[in-house]
């Protein structure tokens, strides 16, 4: 009988095998993406967006180990009405930029909330300092403004927030980025609130 693989060729295999899925769900976003701002419209359900940051946080725990970040998680209720595929590549472009551009031993907070009738999400990290100037620059296609940044989505290709610009336009939201004045950035998401729901502490 064959000899079993080896552990190390069996980690690279799940890797990659786990690289793979992703890469097809992110595709597919991008189509459904493309759709909609082709026609104006997105299929929606309610997606809870304190729900997918909890969810993400999560998926992300080997990473932020890895860094020795810690993870500051206000978690409040935060229901809008959405394309789930859609606004989960949004909030895990946007926790994962948080931990990639980050350094050993720092720091990443994400909350959601509720203010009248818009659902909050904060992502905030530690990092390097940037020029506050240039942060709106980041929006924008291939444009990148620290040497040890790269795209928030990972592709090389500097796309990632302008994805998740796209992804906050169609939902009639609003993004906002901010640079720290001691380093890393603070990116808020705002939108549409799903139904009445009773206003929860702010963000922060």
């Amino acid at each position: 009988p064959a000899a079993p693989p080896r552990p190390a060729v069996t980690v690279l295999a799940d890797r990659v095998r786990l690289g793979l899925d992703r890469a097809d769900r992110l595709v597919e976003s991008f189509l459904a993406l493309a759709r909609t701002q082709y026609d104006g419209t997105v299929r929606t359900e309610r997606v809870d967006l304190d729900q997918i940051a909890a969810a993400i946080l999560a998926d992300h725990a080997t990473a932020i180990g890895a860094k020795c970040l810690t993870v500051g998680h206000e978690q409040h209720d935060a229901p809008v009405r959405g394309s789930r595929a859609l606004l989960a590549h949004l909030a895990d472009n946007l926790i994962e930029n948080a931990i990639r551009h980050n350094q050993p031993g720092g720091w990443i907070h994400v909350a959601t909330a509720t203010q009248t009738d818009t659902a909050v999400l904060v992502v905030k990290n530690s990092g390097a300092v940037l020029d506050p100037a240039k942060v709106p620059e980041l929006i924008q296609p291939f444009r990148r403004i620290a040497t040890d940044r790269t795209d928030i989505a990972d592709t090389g290709v500097g796309l990632g927030l302008s994805i998740v610009t796209a992804v906050v336009s169609v939902h009639r939201g609003t993004l906002d980025l901010h640079a720290r004045p001691y380093g890393g950035l603070r990116i808020t998401v705002r939108l549409p609130l799903d139904a009445q729901a009773a206003p929860t502490p702010a963000a922060s």
